[in-house]
């Protein structure tokens, strides 16, 4: 995708091939700035921290990585230690421990002069089928928004509504939920986008919304609780998220407040699509609400609120009391019974085990 009108993606090797290059997503969207990450330590805090975030590109920077730390010791403690400390970075993601279990697989057997380079070439090719994998999602939702279009008669905008960050910012490049609609509005479909602010992060308000501006695509941002009222009067045409992990019976764990969305969209008749990369398929969980890990993150994140001023500081003020508790649960689970269908990179499927079955008969039954 691009910025300022120059392609980029969200991780990159580094020109001098020493580093990892990343766009600071913390920042956003009031300053754009890069990082460079040179070691495991780095590598770890920024998925911690979220100056990465959203489940592919986490199991890419992850990937990046376990090459950084074998650069400075290839032994089999030191691939296990890096394993050990980015496996601890954030639970709900499933993508962190597949990228994390690819480079084991293809590591382990290597001579311990042959792993360096053999982790920083996998690292870069999970990269690029990242890429591919998103691209090809795309165009299968792209499908079903030109399919909303025409039952529309053709008439007025396509509105769709997304919750949270799924778009290139979240992957290596064009994303899982907003590929479809990139792909939408360069095809000329007059498409808008409902835009949850996505608290308690706002990584609607701050991190969609940006990108879709620097792609022209029109938007409006809205709070959470506005979706449910938009659907009752007729305007929104569609539902369209993300999510971290995916069950084998097809539950969904997607950024906290997921879950309100879908139960609005049945009550509404809403269809309520969610786009999954297939290394976001846990193959070994069947139901989402009692086995799907819940990250409960620091209270900080709900008590303060980060923006600009009139006078264009970034500052961070407390909008709680003194005083009082916080609980941060940053994700929820949406049982599959509330999913239209999963978008995947082979296709569409009903979100049930034989729909996933049938589009990835090679891995079901296995654990991922």
């Amino acid at each position: 995708m691009k910025v300022q009108g120059r392609p980029m993606r969200t991780i990159w090797l580094e020109p001098d091939g020493q580093a990892v290059g990343i766009i600071d997503q913390t920042r956003l969207p009031h300053a754009f700035v890069t990082a460079r990450l040179g070691t495991l330590e780095e590598a770890a805090h920024a998925i911690r921290a979220m100056r990465v975030r959203g489940a592919p590109l986490i199991g890419a920077t992850a990937a990046y990585g376990v090459w950084l730390a074998l650069r400075e010791d290839a032994s089999d403690a030191a691939l296990a230690r890096a394993r050990e400390v980015l496996g601890a970075t954030r639970p709900t993601a499933v993508n962190l421990h597949w990228a994390l279990e690819q480079m084991r697989q293809l590591l382990e057997p290597l001579p311990v002069s042959e792993r360096p380079s053999a982790a920083k070439q996998r690292a870069a090719e999970l990269c690029d089928e990242d890429v591919a994998i998103n691209r090809a999602m795309g165009g299968h939702g792209l499908k079903l928004l030109e399919a909303a279009w025409e039952r529309k008669g053709r008439q007025g905008r396509l509105e769709v509504l997304t919750h949270c960050n799924a778009g290139w910012l979240a992957t290596v490049d064009w994303g899982t939920a907003l590929s479809p609609i990139y792909l939408a509005h360069d095809a000329g479909l007059p498409v808008h986008v409902w835009v949850d602010e996505t608290r308690p992060r706002n990584q609607g308000a701050g991190l969609t919304a940006w990108e879709l501006g620097q792609h022209g695509v029109p938007h409006t941002v809205i709070a959470d609780n506005v979706g449910g009222h938009l659907m009752q009067h007729g305007q929104v045409d569609l539902c369209l998220v993300g999510t971290d992990r995916t069950t084998a019976h097809g539950d969904v764990a997607n950024k906290i407040g997921t879950y309100l969305k879908a139960l609005a969209a049945k009550d509404n008749g809403v269809p309520f699509y969610v786009a999954l990369p297939s290394p976001t398929i846990d193959w070994s969980l069947r139901d989402g609400v009692r086995e799907i890990p819940i990250e409960q993150r620091d209270g900080t994140e709900l008590s303060d609120v980060t923006g600009r001023l009139a006078s264009g500081e970034v500052a961070t003020v407390r909008v709680t009391p003194e005083g009082s508790a916080s609980a941060n649960y940053a994700f929820d689970v949406t049982p599959a019974r509330l999913v239209t269908a999963l978008i995947t990179e082979r296709g569409v499927c009903p979100a049930t085990e034989e729909g996933l079955r049938s589009l990835f008969p090679e891995r079901a039954g296995r654990a991922s």
